[in-house]
């Protein structure tokens, strides 16, 4: 059987003797300073396929193997990565065609992630350089999981084999049959129409989003089987004690994250065993707490709940990135919080050339001790102690849920809810973060569903939100339909339900064939100038505020409760935000983009509709606390503070302050009995960029 799990909190770093520079032979001394600041575990290879295989066939495992001997010299553990998301010099010389081709031409040799993950003559090379490091290092006793290939996505390849593959596909999918293509995608328009398979386009340059969106699911798809592949093969020759991973990373957005256009994880995730994640973001006045939590939340949601490791987070990070003191810790238990079960940074040590040559690691470019090592070795250290081992597989029962979809996103991205075309600024993963971003300050967890989740999935949660869900199949739909009438609670923003799957709009009143559920309909909409909304019942006590992007206007049916209308003379018949009962549930409609404060009081309100409980409601605004509950069946409180002034407020819980003995000098931690204890109800302050953890202990466990 899969290892579906770690044995410890795993924190660590890449690790790259490559790298190196030549003079230096100091892979002890950094085990050494490894194991002073209690990291367990390194991750090394995924970057390094031409030293591996310096010539076809030629193989050199000096630098994995002088890691690996360090390694178990010191008890350090080990993720071997699969080298294959940067190409060697000689594959591209003999096979340029392994390079993506994409809308701006034929790739051309030297940065990374630049491969045609379906070339033959890629994948040949490819399976031969893993099978002969995983059949080298597998027997390893320190090697504990394998990570298959990079942040891995289809790197916008338009290649002549992607698009012969995506035709094949579509022949297969439509059972050879052009006429259904031809009605299904609308491609009478602009004389777009295919009347013979041999007659297929090039697909770079469609205008339409029905085929621009199935060549991108196509795509993704192709990410899915390319990790399946490399999994496959990667368990041929790996230990049962062993996992296989993958680092998982999101779109940015301004230094942020959204859902991942190149790739659906939900469905790229079957091909491992613990789902792995890479989480940059923005330190100093900027942190903020919502990218670790995002990334967290969906990385947590790709395995049904299933905890995940950080495989790759910042350490000093690039300029402007350094922490402030405390806020490295504030990180790394972030990340715990929201279920991982390892941090990682990348990288160990600064390298001293090349791209990256000022994104930092925990050891600046002169190998010396520094306040960012410093402090990461209080994480360390106290994660190997009593207290620390508590943090261990922490589980969640969150009351609510974000329906993600990326085939939502790709349509968006073409049909921008501010203009209606490609090129505007209001897209899919602007709404999906207002929502996302008002829940986290109101301090309510989420998890993440696909569009795929049954009734069944659906029901185990009080609230399901669905954030621009343009595209939207009918079974998907009939589902959330049976959620409500069933008891849920619904609240889906503008422009959901608008298409099907294939991104062809519905032609029957909107939302289709939810119109009863949400009691209302619109067939009109507009981008809004100076549209105030006047809120309403409820939401009285909301300040008016400017709709944005996009109106929907909404006219509600005579038993729907109006929560908000339009406040202005050519709209003001219509309303913005309705709620509707339905069955057993209710189903809210907000028919336009709100700001961040605006969303939050929205969102705060639905969820008392709902019913949505939890310790942190009555802390929203002062401290973000997250919550969850370990595997021996304690709960572990987090109170963090993301801002540079203490914070003073009751304990919303009973139990030991885990970082109440937490030392600066290596001295030993407190036992867990001995760490000091609080009442719920007493006075706790949280320092600025600080962290406090309370565990309250079962009978069972004390």
């Amino acid at each position: 059987m899969p290892k579906k799990e770690t044995d410890a909190i795993l924190y660590g770093a890449a690790y790259y003797d490559e790298y190196m520079p030549r003079d230096l032979d100091r892979i002890d001394t950094d085990m050494d300073m490894m194991v002073q600041a209690g990291i367990n575990v390194i991750r090394i290879g995924e970057s390094t396929w031409s030293t591996c295989e310096p010539q076809p066939g030629i193989f050199d495992w000096t630098h994995i193997d002088r890691s690996l001997d360090a390694a178990e010299r010191h008890g350090i553990s080990v993720i071997v990565g699969t080298p294959t998301y940067a190409v060697p010099t000689w594959l591209v010389k003999m096979y340029p065609q392994v390079l993506a081709e994409t809308v701006n031409g034929q790739g051309h040799y030297g940065a990374r992630q630049i491969m045609n993950i379906v070339n033959p003559a890629y994948r040949f090379y490819g399976e031969g350089v893993i099978r002969a490091l995983i059949s080298h290092v597998a027997d390893r006793k320190c090697v504990i999981g394998y990570q298959v290939d990079n942040e891995t996505k289809y790197y916008d390849s338009v290649s002549d084999d992607m698009q012969i593959l995506f035709v094949k596909y579509l022949r297969k999918k439509f059972h050879d049959n052009l006429e259904d293509l031809n009605a299904e995608f609308g491609l009478d328009y602009w004389s777009n129409r295919i009347n013979a398979w041999e007659d297929f386009p090039d697909v770079r340059a469609s205008i339409n989003q029905s085929l621009r969106g199935e060549f991108d699911k196509f795509r993704r798809a192709t990410v899915a089987e390319y990790l399946q592949w490399q999994a496959d093969i990667v368990r041929d020759y790996a230990r049962e004690d062993q996992f296989i991973t993958q680092n998982f990373d999101y779109e940015w957005v301004g230094w942020s994250y959204g859902l991942q256009p190149a790739v659906d994880h939900f469905k790229a995730a079957r091909a491992i065993d613990i789902a792995g994640v890479d989480i940059y973001h923005p330190s100093e006045d900027e942190l903020t707490g919502k990218e670790i939590a995002f990334g967290g939340d969906l990385s947590r949601s790709l395995k049904d709940g299933n905890n995940y490791i950080v495989l790759e987070t910042q350490a000093q990070g690039q300029n402007g990135w350094l922490p402030y003191p405390g806020q490295l810790k504030l990180q790394a238990f972030s990340h715990l919080a929201s279920g991982a079960d390892g941090v990682m940074y990348w990288h160990w040590h600064s390298i001293h050339n090349s791209f990256e040559t000022y994104w930092k690691g925990l050891l600046s470019q002169d190998f010396e001790s520094n306040p960012v090592y410093e402090e990461a070795g209080e994480c360390g250290r106290f994660l190997q102690t009593e207290a620390g081992k508590h943090l261990m597989h922490l589980k969640k029962n969150n009351q609510v849920a974000i329906m993600v979809s990326n085939e939502a996103l790709s349509a968006l991205s073409w049909f921008s809810l501010d203009t209606g075309f490609p090129g505007g600024k209001v897209r899919y993963n602007t709404v999906l973060r207002r929502v996302y971003d008002a829940l986290f300050d109101l301090n309510i967890e989420a998890d993440f569903l696909p569009t795929d989740a049954p009734v069944e999935k659906l029901e185990k949660y009080a609230l399901i939100i669905t954030p621009a869900l343009y595209t939207a199949d009918q079974k998907t739909i009939d589902c959330l339909k049976q959620y409500v009438q069933d008891g849920g609670h619904l609240v889906s923003t503008l422009r959901s339900f608008v298409a099907n799957d294939y991104a062809t709009v519905w032609h029957d009143r909107a939302p289709h064939t939810l119109t009863d559920v949400f009691g209302m309909t619109y067939n009109t909409f507009t981008c809004p100038q100076n549209v105030p909304l006047a809120f309403r019942g409820p939401l009285d006590s909301v300040q008016p505020t400017d709709s944005q992007a996009l109106i929907e206007l909404i006219n509600p049916g005579s038993d729907t409760e109006v929560l908000a209308a339009y406040d202005h003379y050519a709209w003001n018949k219509y309303a913005a935000i309705t709620r509707h009962a339905y069955g057993s549930g209710d189903a809210e409609w907000i028919g336009t983009l709100v700001d961040a404060a605006s969303m939050r009081k929205i969102l705060a309100e639905a969820a008392d509709n709902a019913g949505v409980s939890g310790l942190g409601r009555g802390l929203a605004g002062r401290i973000s606390l997250r919550t969850g509950t370990n595997s021996l069946g304690e709960r572990v409180t987090y109170l963090l503070n993301y801002s540079a002034d203490p914070v003073t407020l009751s304990s919303p819980v009973s139990g030991s302050l885990l970082l109440g003995g937490a030392d600066k000098t290596g001295q030993a931690f407190p036992e867990l009995s001995a760490l000091p204890s609080c009442a719920q109800g007493d006075t706790i302050t949280v320092d600025r960029w600080g962290v406090q953890i309370i565990l309250s202990r079962s009978e069972a466990a004390k």
